[in-house]
């Protein structure tokens, strides 16, 4: 009984690292790379999973206002980054 008792927990910490990988995996598909249309510097943000539609943020190079578009289809996000002062 023991042998079996260490073996399901072998098969549960075996789960819970695969669990953490996979959240680690997700995390990662949350990152995107978009370029500022102000100062054309490349910035990594970071979205939510359940963001979705327009929103505004920030540069972290020039500080002025983007307009955000989430899409999403079949599983894939997608971000469009345009001016949200409207002078483009």
């Amino acid at each position: 009984m023991p042998s079996t008792a260490r073996l399901q927990f072998s098969e549960r910490s075996q789960g819970c690292r695969l669990a953490a990988e996979v959240c680690y995996d997700r995390a990662v598909d949350e990152i995107f790379h978009v370029t500022c249309p102000y100062c054309g510097e490349e910035v990594e943000i970071y979205l939510e999973p359940d963001v979705s539609g327009r929103l505004v943020q920030d540069c972290e190079v020039c500080c002025n206002p983007w307009l955000l578009r989430i899409h999403s289809e079949d599983g894939d996000r997608t971000v469009d980054v345009s001016r949200a002062d409207g002078s483009e």
